[in-house]
């Protein structure tokens, strides 16, 4: 089968800089910092105190029945699901339900859940745990309550790929309709897991900022960043096949062009010191969507603001860029959402469907002193207008997973 265009025509985000799309995107632009101090537990006794929460009544989106059994990240995905369907305005009489797909990513799933039950379970006995435990906490069921919810009868599944898992899900989206599997997906990642037992493990293994002021905390490229912030918070992407959207009418935002999967096969944490790995999936996205290096015109980078993230990213994307490494315009949004693990890479590709949308580049804010081996053009501290036609976004995760996608604009349907 030939190979078949794919388009972007729904996106939701329920992230810490807003509840729906829109603020998301207008506080995007205006470098609005979503890191505070955490509100999900009491962190006095913990050595990190700052997260990206989300600051939502669940009751604004489910009945009090629904509320009680259904866990945070499977709620956030419900609210960024709902919001990019109603975008996309597919419903069942335009659209074969049995060709619509679902696939979604968190890293950890119900984290919250498992701990909360494993309290019970001591103080109560564990044939007392709640009976939406299981349901509830396991990776998948956020892609399981939302093909639910909209009737989607296709491809349901979720990617575990820790924080290049919004990313996967959406590259792997795009090939399931490219090829013929689905004529619509609907893809990203969610991720809820502000808790003791989070923020204990990630600060144990020196991942996190251990500091109090939220302007020195996330701070990608900057000489001194000391670990990445948490954050939480869903984002959902409507995939189409591009013949299949304009027969119904629909509003496409962009095409996603290309993308682009490696493993560095070197380590459970650390990425391969060279970049090399990271930037055989940037290449690869290049080829898919065949494109130069020099057509992209905007990055988002991972961008974790961990010391090794950041250089070696800088030289992954040196690695694959050459000499157009200089001239293209990168931004670590993190710098703003904290770091969102498996929902980071969907909430990433809505920045730069934006960008594209905008003609306009978001910035990496709190950049004060750029550390020298991360010498590339990090939009210091004011985003900037920008003609673009192509916007790249890169994801690297635990276990050396490394992905890349690449959107361009839709000069005919936009």
């Amino acid at each position: 089968m030939e190979n078949r265009k794919v388009v972007v025509t729904g996106m939701g985000a329920i992230t810490p800089l807003g509840n729906d799309s829109a603020t998301f995107r207008n506080n995007i632009k205006s470098g609005v910092c979503g890191i505070a101090p955490i509100r999900a537990f009491d962190a006095s006794a913990q050595k990190v105190s700052l997260a990206a929460e989300v600051d939502v009544d669940v009751l604004d989106y489910l009945s009090a029945a629904e509320s009680k059994r259904t866990e945070r990240y499977v709620f956030l995905a419900i609210a960024a699901g709902r919001e990019a369907l109603a975008m996309s305005g597919i419903t069942r009489t335009n659209t074969d339900m049995t060709r619509c797909g679902t696939l979604i990513s968190s890293g950890v799933g119900g984290l919250s859940t498992i701990t909360r039950e494993q309290g019970r379970g001591l103080e109560r006995g564990f044939d007392r745990v709640w009976p939406y435990f299981i349901p509830q906490s396991i990776v998948n069921m956020a892609a399981g309550q939302l093909a639910i919810e909209t009737g989607f009868g296709g491809y349901c599944s979720s990617v575990v790929t820790a924080c290049a898992g919004g990313t996967n899900a959406i590259g792997d989206s795009l090939r399931m309709i490219r090829h013929g599997y689905a004529d619509v997906m609907m893809c990203g990642g969610t991720e809820a897991c502000v808790t003791p037992l989070t923020i204990g493990g990630f600060t144990s293994m020196k991942a996190l900022h251990e500091g109090g002021d939220p302007a020195r905390a996330s701070i990608p490229f900057d000489a001194e960043r000391s670990g990445f912030v948490l954050g939480e918070g869903a984002a959902v992407l409507i995939l189409e096949e591009r013949e299949h959207a304009i027969r119904r009418g629909a509003v496409i935002l962009a095409e996603l062009s290309g993308y682009g999967a490696s493993c560095d096969a070197y380590h459970i944490t650390a990425p391969e010191p060279s970049g090399a790995s990271a930037a055989r999936a940037i290449t690869d996205a290049l080829s898919d969507a065949a494109l130069e290096a020099s057509n992209v015109g905007y990055i988002n980078a991972h961008g974790t603001s961990t010391l090794l993230n950041d250089k070696i990213e800088t030289a992954a994307i040196k690695l694959a860029f050459g000499d157009a490494a200089g001239s293209v315009a990168i931004s670590s949004t993190k710098s703003m959402t904290g770091h969102l693990l498996g929902a980071a890479g969907a909430v990433e590709a809505i920045v730069c469907v934006n960008a594209l949308r905008d003609g306009f580049i978001p910035a990496t804010i709190h950049l004060r002193t750029q550390d020298p081996e991360c010498d590339l053009d990090v939009t210091p501290n004011v985003g900037c207008e920008a003609a673009l036609s192509a916007a790249m976004s890169i994801s690297l995760g635990f276990g050396g997973h490394n992905a890349a996608i690449i959107f361009t604009r839709e000069e005919t349907h936009s």
